[in-house]
């Protein structure tokens, strides 16, 4: 289980016994946030840089395929527009890799169904976006009972990898300014 923990996340696992928990098992813990990364900094922690999941996610895709590892990665959330036209978009980026998924917006008492098509599929990566801290939360639950694979939480990734929502221009990445720029254009987040 990686857990991409950006500022809310931390903040969350501050009042939310369970999720602290979750933290404390997963198996890699990445800073998803310039204040994750100042504030492990100045508590003496060696944080060298921020490990989204928009990146975390596209790198170990791009190492599997320039590998010609044929991974199957099963990819959990989004609208169902947005989940097809990521998994089109992302299998036609990395043909040696093999997608399967469903989207974000199901009912709690279609879990059981779900989870069944993740195991028949038997990922050796299952990416679920479906915000935090709902998406470790169920992965916590379910991981145990699924085919061994890596999960990682990725959030809105799946939107910014079908290409309907774009990341902050670079120069606002680069500076740690990503933040300034999502609040700019999601002021209600």
């Amino acid at each position: 289980m990686v857990i991409t923990a950006g500022p809310e996340f931390v903040m969350m696992a501050q009042t939310d016994e369970e999720l602290r928990h979750i933290a404390r098992v997963a198996d890699l813990v990445t800073p998803d946030g310039v204040g994750v990364v100042w504030a492990a900094r100045r508590q003496g922690h060696g944080v060298p840089e921020r490990v989204t999941g928009v990146e975390l996610g596209m790198d170990l895709l791009a190492t599997a395929e320039e590998r010609k590892r044929p991974l199957r990665v099963y990819l959990l959330g989004a609208q169902e527009p947005v989940l097809q036209l990521c998994v089109t978009r992302l299998q036609r980026q990395f043909p040696h890799l093999k997608f399967a998924g469903h989207h974000g917006y199901f009912q709690p008492d279609e879990l059981p169904g779900i989870l069944a098509e993740v195991a028949a599929f038997a990922p050796h990566v299952w990416l679920v976006g479906l915000g935090q801290p709902r998406q470790e939360k169920l992965i916590y639950g379910s991981l145990a009972h699924l085919p061994p694979c890596v999960a990682i939480g990725v959030g809105g990734s799946m939107d910014v990898w079908s290409g309907t929502v774009k990341r902050a221009p670079r120069l606002f990445q680069a500076v740690g300014a990503e933040w300034l720029y999502r609040l700019i254009r999601q002021p209600s987040r």
